[in-house]
């Protein structure tokens, strides 16, 4: 027989020695995840039984102490009920405030030498060193396993070009080289070995993993990425490993052989991203949200390259990498159009795409308002034009809708 979860006989005191004993056990799991010198470990118990906790406090430890309970008496799933939730925080648990929260996934797609690898290898350093990243607040710094498949060696150049370059020592990032195979229901158990090796020989709790690139994590296991049964397995992994490690999960991935048309292979990718994020551009990158569940799409900021020189080999020939540079270009994204110089046929297109609003045209639609127009009878002029106004940070596009910047 299940009991009440307040009894007839309610007990005050009995409540308070439980409430008191989660407040404990919530302390030492802290503990383990970061770890903390004894003397402070004893001084918080030591507060936490001669001070009385705030009364919201009081009710989210009652909660907990309730769920655990229920969990252990009832059959099925877990779940919170209604008002359970509000006690947790309605804000995200960021690690990079806009782009990175733990328990969510996001793709970085790009073609081959868009500098994407290149982008999350800067943006591991910033997590696991507590930096800000082209303008976003670190929120809270973590350590980071980045599962490098393909190109490790160029990876870890890059890395300690970095490290170099800042002058660190000591940050939590770590680096496999190591195939992986995520299409099988039981192997996301060896993902999270790994991430809990790395928190203990790190000493930092890891934050977030990389996954650089989508494509050879599908490959590794003979699957397809152009197969949506494939891309699923991944993702049910995926999502058992940040279910039990809550870290975030970013995913490289290349662009098909037509950029317009997004991530290559099966479009069941943007549906299980949280965050997805396109590359473009030549000596000036453009970042850009081009799908989001809870954040406004549109460009996110601006990089150039640079290359660190090592020094030189046996041969005295230089060693050099292709890093992001530090020079601050992000001022140059989401520039207004009337700051952009635009020849009569951009403003004519750019015009047709900012009377459509917020949703957008596609791409035959887009083409067939400016034939109606009498703009680029040719389809290579269209083309054209529409790659200049992206040129220009003026217009998006993902899987084949258009869209005007900031709409």
């Amino acid at each position: 027989m299940i009991e009440p979860e307040f009894p007839d006989d309610y007990d005050h005191k009995t409540v308070e020695i439980e409430r008191q004993e989660a407040a404990n056990r919530a302390m030492a799991v802290r503990a383990r995840l970061k770890p903390l010198p004894d003397s402070l470990v004893d001084r918080a118990y030591q507060v936490l039984q001669e001070t009385p906790l705030p009364a919201d406090v009081n009710r989210a430890l009652d909660i907990k102490v309730i769920q655990k309970d229920r969990a252990s008496m009832m059959a099925g799933y877990r779940f919170v009920t209604f008002d359970e939730m509000d006690v947790e925080a309605p804000a995200k648990d960021w690690l990079i405030k806009g782009i990175f929260a733990r328990g969510e996934t996001s793709a970085w797609i790009a073609p081959p030498g868009a500098m994407k690898s290149a982008l999350l290898a800067e943006a591991t350093v910033c997590v696991a060193a507590g930096l800000d990243w082209h303008g976003h607040r670190n929120k809270d710094a973590a350590g980071v396993v980045y599962f490098a498949i393909e190109r490790s060696d160029l990876v870890k150049r890059r890395l300690r070009a970095h490290k170099r370059l800042l002058g660190l020592e000591g940050t939590p990032i770590a680096v496999s080289s190591e195939t992986i195979d995520l299409t099988h229901p039981e192997a996301f158990k060896k993902v999270i070995d790994t991430i809990r090796s790395a928190n203990a020989v790190l000493s930092a709790e890891i934050g977030m993993i990389v996954i650089d690139t989508f494509a050879k994590l599908i490959a590794a296991g003979g699957g397809d990425e152009n197969s949506a049964k494939d891309q699923g397995a991944v993702f049910a992994n995926l999502q058992r490993v940040k279910s039990v490690t809550g870290v975030h999960v970013a995913l490289i991935g290349h662009t098909g052989k037509d950029e317009s048309r997004g991530a290559r292979g099966s479009n069941a990718l943007l549906g299980d991203v949280d965050v997805m994020v396109s590359i473009s551009g030549d000596d000036i990158k453009m970042v850009t949200i081009t799908k989001a569940n809870d954040a406004p799409e549109g460009p996110l900021f601006s990089f150039k390259s640079e290359v660190h020189d090592f020094g030189l080999d046996e041969d005295g020939d230089p060693i050099t990498v292709n890093i992001v540079s530090s020079e601050e270009v992000s001022g140059q994204v989401a520039r207004k159009p009337r700051e952009a110089r635009l020849t009569e046929t951009q403003e004519a297109m750019y015009r047709l795409l900012r009377d459509a609003g917020a949703a957008g045209l596609s791409t035959e639609d887009w083409n067939a308002k400016a034939r109606e127009n009498g703009l680029g009878g040719r389809r290579a002029t269209l083309v054209n034009v529409k790659a200049q106004l992206r040129d220009k940070g003026l217009v998006r596009e993902y899987a084949g809708t258009w869209k005007v910047n900031n709409a």
